[in-house]
Protein backbone atom coordinates (compact mmCIF):
# COMPACT_ATOMS: atom_id res chain seq x y z
CA UNK A 1 0.00 0.00 0.00
CA UNK A 2 1.48 3.14 -1.42
CA UNK A 3 2.28 5.54 1.51
CA UNK A 4 -0.25 8.99 2.06
CA UNK A 5 1.62 12.47 0.64
CA UNK A 6 2.59 14.55 3.41
CA UNK A 7 0.49 17.96 2.53
CA UNK A 8 0.02 21.62 4.38
CA UNK A 9 -3.41 23.08 4.18
CA UNK A 10 -1.98 25.26 1.11
CA UNK A 11 -1.28 21.98 -0.83
CA UNK A 12 -4.60 20.62 0.11
CA UNK A 13 -5.83 24.26 -1.51
CA UNK A 14 -3.84 24.08 -4.73
CA UNK A 15 -4.91 20.67 -5.41
CA UNK A 16 -8.46 21.29 -4.44
CA UNK A 17 -8.46 24.86 -6.70
CA UNK A 18 -6.60 22.63 -9.75
CA UNK A 19 -9.40 20.13 -9.66
CA UNK A 20 -12.07 23.22 -10.23
CA UNK A 21 -13.16 23.51 -6.84
CA UNK A 22 -14.15 26.54 -5.78
CA UNK A 23 -13.91 28.33 -2.43
CA UNK A 24 -17.51 28.36 -0.53
CA UNK A 25 -16.91 30.19 2.51
CA UNK A 26 -14.64 29.88 5.76
CA UNK A 27 -15.75 29.50 9.24
CA UNK A 28 -12.80 30.11 11.83
CA UNK A 29 -10.01 28.19 10.93
CA UNK A 30 -11.48 25.93 8.40
CA UNK A 31 -12.32 26.28 4.57
CA UNK A 32 -15.22 24.97 2.73
CA UNK A 33 -14.77 24.22 -1.07
CA UNK A 34 -17.31 22.89 -3.42
CA UNK A 35 -17.80 21.65 -7.13
CA UNK A 36 -21.44 21.13 -8.31
CA UNK A 37 -22.53 18.57 -5.31
CA UNK A 38 -19.27 18.02 -3.61
CA UNK A 39 -18.38 19.64 -0.97
CA UNK A 40 -15.13 19.14 1.12
CA UNK A 41 -13.75 20.81 4.39
CA UNK A 42 -10.30 21.55 5.39
CA UNK A 43 -8.73 22.87 8.67
CA UNK A 44 -6.19 25.51 7.67
CA UNK A 45 -3.50 26.03 9.60
CA UNK A 46 -1.14 26.89 7.23
CA UNK A 47 2.29 25.81 8.46
CA UNK A 48 1.03 22.06 10.26
CA UNK A 49 0.79 18.89 8.51
CA UNK A 50 -2.92 17.46 8.00
CA UNK A 51 -4.05 14.37 9.10
CA UNK A 52 -3.94 11.48 6.70
CA UNK A 53 -7.47 11.03 6.96
CA UNK A 54 -8.14 14.57 5.70
CA UNK A 55 -5.60 14.14 3.08
CA UNK A 56 -7.54 10.88 2.38
CA UNK A 57 -10.39 12.57 1.77
CA UNK A 58 -9.72 15.50 -0.18
CA UNK A 59 -7.90 12.91 -2.64
CA UNK A 60 -11.14 11.09 -3.02
CA UNK A 61 -13.57 13.90 -3.72
CA UNK A 62 -10.98 15.10 -6.09
CA UNK A 63 -11.36 12.16 -7.74
CA UNK A 64 -14.84 10.90 -7.65
CA UNK A 65 -15.99 14.82 -9.08
CA UNK A 66 -13.50 14.11 -11.95
CA UNK A 67 -15.44 10.84 -12.47
CA UNK A 68 -19.14 11.79 -11.84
Amino acid sequence: MPKQPRWAALDAERALVAAGFRLLRTKGSHRIYGKSDHRVVVPFHSIATLHPKIIKQVLDIIEESNVG
